[in-house]
């Protein structure tokens, strides 16, 4: 039997795994960004450093607010509908252009590094999702822990974030021989786009029902 503070990591680790492994607007980006090489580690940081402050509000406590306050849900997904609607117009518009389907990402663009952190901050501050997934859920389970094992379960979860992001930047690289060629760049940037545009309308929905 392991010991109540591993336990606690253990179930942590396991809850974030489940939570973030699947294709969303974030893996998407991070994905993308490892596969061009651009800032793909500096958008990978922001990325975990994001998921682990809000992780880190809702073991403190913090979801409860935040449940108390439904209004700042609605605000924030009508805010992201539109960013990610934007976003998935931009993909879309990369898997229509031939020029840059350049697979290692020496386009005639070059974006910059703030351009890419600024982006990464949005996709991850701008989804209400985020907010009910690590400050709510994640709060609201680490509620039932005690004080000594919530530092234990908030890490676990934290350390799924930092696995899955980094893990991303370094499959990328795995992936590479692949995405030279055009076609397949052209069916990336077109899976982004519906993954941008089902969440956008998710969250417009998530909105008008509130």
């Amino acid at each position: 039997m392991l010991p109540l503070g591993l336990a606690a990591l253990v179930q942590g680790l396991g809850l974030g795994a489940g939570l973030i492994i699947a294709i969303g607007a974030q893996n998407a980006y991070v994905l993308r960004q490892g596969l061009r090489r651009e800032f793909a580690v500096a958008v990978a940081t922001v990325c975990f450093l994001c998921d682990m402050g809000l992780i880190a509000l809702g073991a403190g406590g913090f979801g409860s607010l935040v449940a108390a306050f439904p209004a700042l849900t609605e605000v924030a997904a009508w805010g992201g509908a539109a960013f990610l609607a934007w976003y998935g117009f931009r993909a879309l518009r990369s898997a229509l252009k031939p020029g840059a389907l350049e697979a290692d990402g020496a386009s005639d663009r070059l974006p910059s590094r703030g351009r890419a952190v600024l982006t990464a901050l949005a996709l991850s501050l701008l989804n209400p999702h985020v907010y009910l997934d690590t400050v709510v859920l994640i709060g609201g389970i680490a509620a039932q822990y005690t004080l000594a094992e919530r530092p234990w379960f908030a890490a676990g979860a934290m350390s799924a974030s930092f696995l899955w992001f980094y893990g991303l930047v370094i499959g990328a690289r795995w992936l590479a021989p692949l995405f030279r060629r055009p076609a397949a760049w052209r069916i990336l940037d077109l899976l982004i786009a519906a993954v941008m545009w089902s969440i956008a309308v998710s969250l417009a929905r998530t909105a008008l029902a509130g």
